[in-house]
């Protein structure tokens, strides 16, 4: 009796493949969720599938064929099209424009930020973070009218300096919240071991700060670089002349200009995004990563 109990009591052995299926935590497959990013994908590949065969198709076929079947004879007179009508002009403007309101915003914003953290004990900073703050409640839309005052006063109206102004106060706001949240994250103490080693507030600022934000620098500059190439509004009320037209405003002056000549202005679409898609491409995990861990700080 005495033995029988004694065995009883004594602890079974377990298997190291037992004992790491017994740790693991069930995992339960998500079907509504697979299947609403499949429905997405859907809804986003379909209108660029679209986009693509149209502009390979010869315009005198494309009502008499089916809009979701390729061509059987593609050709690239339509992009061809485009290219003579002045595409390559509007495409350096957006250029310009782009990187003439990007570089600035995000320097700017990033010098901001760090005085911020580093001063945030002084009423001055503090009321010029709540300033940026609001910033981010203002609609484009809501200020057009006072914008186009201010360049009409400044006699910039009709320029591309006129649309890159207006570009960096836009994307100041958002890069500085960002960035703000991540230098507020740096260890107090690397700032302090630089200052006791003698090294100034601007050494600090691109020696220490620069290198350990690095991910926020490049969230917000492919942000404002999405944001701003794709910009329509400012274009429109500020400039008039075919010379200063962007990429996206000259799309829609294609329409007009082609009157239904649908494969030629997706074959414009199609030259306009094609650098968008390949800037998402490589900075997709980057933008990702680094909006969701600056918000989530």
């Amino acid at each position: 009796m005495t033995t029988t109990l004694t065995e009883s009591r004594r602890p079974q052995k377990t298997t190291h493949g037992e004992r790491q299926g017994n740790s693991r935590p069930a995992r339960r497959r998500n079907w509504a969720g697979g299947l609403a990013g499949w429905l997405w994908l859907v809804v986003v590949a379909v209108p660029l599938y679209w986009a693509l065969i149209t502009s390979l198709k010869v315009q005198s076929r494309y009502y008499a064929s089916n809009p979701l079947v390729p061509s059987g004879d593609p050709t690239l007179d339509n992009y061809r099209l485009v290219i003579e009508s002045h595409f390559l002009r509007y495409f350096v403007n957006s250029v310009v424009v782009t990187a003439g309101a990007v570089i600035p915003a995000v320097v700017f914003s990033f010098m901001a930020a760090y005085a911020i953290v580093r001063g945030w004990r002084m009423r001055v900073l503090r009321a010029m973070n709540g300033l940026f703050l609001m910033g981010l409640a203002i609609p484009l839309q809501a200020t057009v009218i006072p914008v186009y005052l201010i360049i009409i006063k400044l006699h910039l109206y009709d320029s591309l300096l006129a649309l890159i102004l207006p570009s960096i106060a836009f994307a100041i706001p958002l890069s500085v919240l960002v960035l703000t949240n991540f230098i507020r994250d740096v260890p107090k103490e690397l700032f302090d071991s630089m200052r006791v080693d003698g090294a100034t507030e601007w050494t600090t600022l691109w020696r220490l700060a620069a290198p350990l934000t690095r991910p926020a620098i490049l969230t917000v500059t492919i942000f404002n670089t999405l944001t701003i190439w794709n910009g329509f509004l400012l274009p429109l009320v500020l400039t008039q002349s075919p010379e200063r037209r962007t990429l996206p405003l000259a799309l829609w002056t294609f329409q007009g200009q082609y009157g239904v000549n649908v494969p030629a202005v997706l074959a414009a679409v199609v030259l306009t995004t094609l650098p968008v898609l390949v800037l998402y491409a490589f900075g997709r995990r980057q933008l990702l990563s680094g909006l969701t861990a600056g918000f989530s700080r």
